[in-house]
């Protein structure tokens, strides 16, 4: 089951995990949910990834939020299994110590659109359409995006598309900063794989500690963030790969990193 709900393809030292439900738009259930976090972690400790792509099977959607069928024959208990079980997966996706690229090529709502929130970087393919549309359902995003959302995009949009539950496209995605950046269809996955060669191509433990830095700096005031920064700063400056990058800048190659 597990290899049927999240897939998993590999090329060089990007991972691409596929939410593979597309028959019900990729949405979530209590399996897939529990798929995505066994790849997530495996992933963790593997010192032959660099970079993780999710996206969803299919060319309609990423992820269509919560399965609502499923959610419809849960207890109040068990929704709220649902809800503590979804919210810590996405916490642990945006402190995961590899950067995660969410190719959204298609609908992305609910649940789905927090899934790209919790991710570092977000393309979407032109006919992609997001939204936190909750409360059109009469409860809120309960997996982080009342909380990443604004972050975002600022506290009035953010307001804006939580209380109408609008649907929003590519295009305005990208001017309002939810998204980085818009693909075309056919090349969002290319696009997606070229921007993780780029990062592949940085100090693996600098990527670490920049992720780290940014995360829990932006949660702090400017000074103590200043302090976390030095900290993880310090902790590139004993890496053989710190010199190996000094010695490919005096001998004009490409550095070979290897994460020690």
């Amino acid at each position: 089951m597990d290899q049927q709900l999240v897939m998993e393809e590999r090329r060089g030292q990007v991972v691409l995990l596929t939410l593979n439900r597309p028959e019900v738009m990729n949405s979530f259930n209590f399996a897939m949910l529990r798929s995505l976090k066994e790849r997530m972690e495996a992933l963790q400790f593997d010192e032959d990834a660099r970079v993780v792509i999710v996206t969803g099977a299919g060319d309609k959607a990423f992820c269509a939020g919560a399965d609502l069928k499923e959610r419809a024959t849960l207890s109040p208990n068990q929704v709220k299994e649902f809800i503590y079980t979804i919210r810590n997966l996405f916490t642990f996706i945006e402190s995961h110590p590899k950067p995660v690229i969410a190719a959204v090529n298609g609908v992305a709502l609910g649940g789905g659109t927090e899934l790209a929130l919790a991710s570092d970087i977000r393309i979407a393919s032109a006919s992609a359409t997001m939204g936190l549309t909750e409360t059109r359902l009469a409860v809120i995003p309960g997996a982080g995006g009342t909380q990443r959302l604004p972050r975002l995009v600022g506290r009035g949009k953010a307001k804006e598309l939580i209380f109408t539950g609008r649907r929003v496209g590519a295009q305005e995605a990208l001017q309002m900063g939810l998204v980085n950046a818009v693909s075309s269809p056919e090349e969002l996955l290319n696009d997606c794989f070229a921007m993780a060669a780029m990062i592949c191509e940085a100090g693996p433990v600098a990527i670490r500690q920049a992720k780290y830095a940014i995360n829990y700096g932006l949660e702090t005031d400017l000074h103590t963030g200043l302090a976390i920064e030095s900290n993880a700063y310090w902790i590139t400056i004993p890496t053989k790969d710190r010199l190996e990058g000094l010695a490919a800048f005096r001998e004009k190659r490409k550095p070979v990193y290897k994460g020690e």
